[in-house]
């Protein structure tokens, strides 16, 4: 279908990519313009061939715009499964919510699902240890049946329902209804239909607490809480080798390397976003945030090694977002930037700017989009509170042709209180799932 990511998924082909229409400039060189590469084989040779069709797609896609082609940008949303299941203020409905509530409300609101979705495999509700809410055969090594740890298990299959469709086969703890019962509570839990059939890409975030953190929730990610915050060598300890503080680390990547392992092994690529908004200023955003560059670097390879040579997962898309880098939060990231040897996609995160206040000159997001040029890397938004199309900025992607656009959670429908004008309308998202520059996901309902 035209607009539709469906064509990438478990047993797709190359996406094919309608022509429509011209973006208002190219971005040519002297010698033509700056291409990215189009084969995931250049950076890992024994990347799976569902893991390249996806990162050909967002190559072709940032090569076609770079030559002022024809191009579309991928609409995705993020979704918190932690703050669905357990957080009954959370969002536009008070009370508990179904995992994937914010992935089935694009269609609600739309009769489109989004062509990605990105699940966060942290941060932890607040409990201790790694944990998940029922035994499977891809989670034996952590702890079964505690209270508010079953998101991760939906966070899993949810990723499978997009990539291979929902309902489906029965597949672990899921039947081919899709729902089933939480071993913690016996309640049932339901993941959103999608027609059956592929309906999108997917990623995932790691909002991970710091290492050795006996808790596991949001708090715990955050810098201030940190032994880095008392200690100053503390953050160095944890990329070196033999330290506590590293093997307390490597304990961590395994329960990730555990789940996406489980996917690796269902034929799921995964854009993987470790380490996000490392530009931040030293003491604010999460442990990982406001380091030396070098101790950051060090950070990301050992973590990519771990999980692509130790763990032999060649399912992964690594995507590098920084802080919109706007002076007092957001650094240059420049520095922080590990290498095109360990990095896929680049991005940024966007909360610096509004459709109605655009930060700096130009369009909106477009210092954002200028300023990631130079990687040589497909370019996305990693998140934001907005869709990119709306009653202020209808020409958003014209101007900066995003690949891939993901809406922060609750931000898709939620008045964020923070933002001057943090709510997007019925008719945003409509007009931006309905652009013919917009690919969406799965069936019309």
């Amino acid at each position: 279908m035209r607009g539709r990511v469906r064509v990438i998924g478990a047993a797709a082909g190359a996406a094919l990519l309608a022509p429509l229409g011209v973006w208002a400039w190219s971005e040519h060189s002297a010698q033509g313009p700056r291409l990215v590469p189009t084969d995931l084989h250049e950076r890992d040779p024994e990347a799976t061939p569902a893991a390249r069709r996806v990162y050909a797609m967002l190559a072709g896609l940032e090569n076609d715009a770079r030559r002022g082609r024809p191009s579309r940008t991928v609409i995705g949303q993020h979704v918190e499964l932690h703050n669905e299941r357990y957080n009954k203020a959370y969002g536009d409905f008070r009370g508990p919510k179904q995992p994937g509530y914010y992935y089935r409300k694009a269609r609600d609101i739309t009769g489109k699902l989004p062509g990605f979705v990105e699940l966060d495999l942290g941060p932890g509700y607040g409990q201790p240890g790694w944990a998940v809410g029922t035994a499977r055969s891809y989670s034996k090594a952590w702890p079964a049946c505690r209270p508010y740890w079953g998101y991760v298990e939906d966070a899993v299959d949810l990723a499978v329902g997009v990539w291979a469709g929902l309902p489906r086969a029965a597949d672990g703890s899921y039947r081919p209804s899709g729902t089933h019962t939480e071993c913690a509570t016996g309640t049932e839990v339901s993941l959103p239909h999608n027609g059956g059939a592929p309906a999108g890409m997917v990623g995932f975030s790691f909002h991970q607490p710091y290492p050795g953190s006996p808790v596991k929730g949001y708090a715990q990610t955050l810098h201030r809480n940190s032994p880095g915050a008392k200690d100053r060598g503390w953050f160095g300890r944890v990329v070196t080798e033999g330290t506590t503080e590293h093997r307390a680390l490597l304990h961590d990547l395994d329960f990730l390397a555990d789940h996406l392992g489980y996917l690796a092994g269902r034929g799921v690529p995964v854009l993987l976003r470790p380490y996000h908004e490392m530009n931040t200023a030293p003491g604010h955003g999460f442990w990982w945030a406001g380091q030396d560059p070098a101790a950051f670097h060090r950070l990301w390879r050992l973590t990519y090694d771990y999980l692509v040579n130790r763990h032999g997962l060649h399912n992964l898309i690594f995507v590098w977002s920084p802080n919109s880098w706007n002076g007092p939060y957001g650094r240059d990231p420049r520095p922080y930037y590990p290498g095109g040897d360990h990095v896929d996609v680049v991005g940024v995160d966007d909360y610096s700017d509004t459709p109605a206040e655009p930060f700096g000159e130009g369009a909106w997001t477009e210092v954002w989009y200028r300023g990631l040029e130079e990687y040589r890397r497909p370019r996305i938004v990693a998140e934001s509170f907005h869709v990119p199309l709306n009653a202020d900025q209808p020409r958003t992607l014209s101007r900066t042709p995003w690949v891939l656009w993901t809406v922060w959670g609750q931000a898709l429908t939620y008045d964020n209180v923070s933002e001057p004008r943090g709510k997007n309308t019925a008719a945003d998202v409509k007009q931006t799932y309905g652009s013919p520059r917009v690919i969406t996901g799965g069936h019309r309902v």
